[in-house]
């Protein structure tokens, strides 16, 4: 996959220079509720992830990208294609970017970006992401690109001792005259 220009940032594949940076935005517990993540990560483990990400998305089924600036290539956050299914053309979309870099319009532009490519590369009907109800950043987020909520899984997130509930939100790419 060749780097995917923006104005304000690139979206790029892991290179093995990116072993710190996902080491470090991997174990910051901050993000953990987000993600799911439950215990640190290893550098040999992330180390094993980045020479293998170079599997093609039809093989792993996920494809996690890099966001860097555009001007100074630094790595600013990860934007994923997730839960890749091709026989129903959908998959999930994860991002984070990493605190110091919110509010600059990094995560608009990389989610206007990986769904264009989605979209006309993958083919992809539809793309949808998993958004807690206490983010209300990120729901904003999504719905200015015009994701809808779909559903409300009750309970779902238990995170410190406390469950949450996520929200699904939904983007159809195609209409049915596109199939």
């Amino acid at each position: 996959m060749e780097l995917l220009k923006g104005k304000k940032i690139n979206l790029r594949p892991l290179e093995p220079e990116d072993l710190e940076f996902l080491y470090n935005a991997e174990n910051d517990g901050n993000y953990w509720k987000v993600s799911g993540t439950q215990t640190p990560f290893s550098k040999y483990l992330l180390k094993n992830y980045i020479e293998n990400s170079h599997q093609d998305i039809y093989e792993a089924k996920q494809l996690r990208l890099i966001i860097e600036t555009s001007d100074s290539r630094t790595p600013v956050g990860m934007i994923d294609l997730f839960d890749f299914e091709p026989q129903h053309k959908r998959a999930g979309i994860g991002l984070l970017i990493l605190s110091e870099y919110q509010n600059q319009g990094f995560a608009s532009e990389s989610i206007s970006m990986l769904v264009s490519y989605a979209h006309h590369y993958l083919g992809l009907h539809q793309v949808f992401a998993n958004i807690g109800l206490d983010n209300q950043t990120s729901i904003h987020l999504f719905e200015k690109h015009n994701f809808t909520k779909t559903g409300i899984k009750k309970d779902w997130i238990l995170y410190n001792g406390s469950y949450f509930d996520e929200a699904v939100y939904q983007r159809i790419l195609t209409t049915k005259n596109e199939q």
